[in-house]
């Protein structure tokens, strides 16, 4: 069994380190829910596994891990009382958007998505906890943001 993930980001330098986690992540419309009587913003989303070796690369020692992979994440944002989208419609519930990256900004936390499409994520003091869901599974598609 591989580890699991399990983060708790409750200033900008932990959001940080969240988005390195989950940029890439894959996050189906579907899967992403506002419920505002709890203050929370959800998501279900298909995060790479960037903290794992390069597929040519081999394990790195204390992973044993054999190529790239995906794994099931589960994000909630706490704290939350508002939720602005530009870019999204919300009726194309197949549709998905890649993860590019989490960008705390005053009284915010901006989700930046594939396609010009953004989650404003608003509230005084919000916090993010991340959790890893069940067993990665090896992809042959690794990302690829042409900086070689």
């Amino acid at each position: 069994m591989t580890e699991v993930v399990r983060l708790r980001a409750v200033d900008a330098e932990d959001i940080q380190v969240v988005s390195a986690l989950l940029q890439d992540a894959i996050i189906p419309i579907a899967d992403m829910a506002f419920l505002p009587d709890q203050q929370q913003f959800v998501i279900m989303a298909s995060r790479f596994q960037w903290e794992g070796p390069a597929p040519d690369d081999g394990p790195t020692p204390d992973e044993g891990a054999e190529g790239a992979a995906r794994v099931q994440c589960a994000v909630r944002f706490s704290g939350v009382t508002a939720v602005r989208r530009r870019g999204i419609d919300l009726r194309r519930r197949g549709a998905f958007f890649s993860l590019l990256a989490l960008e705390p900004v005053e009284g915010a936390v901006l989700l930046r998505l594939s396609g010009g499409a953004d989650i404003r994520l608003e509230g005084p003091a919000i916090e993010c906890r991340l959790s890893d869901r069940g067993e990665p599974w090896p992809t042959s598609n690794r990302p690829d943001h042409g900086l070689d």
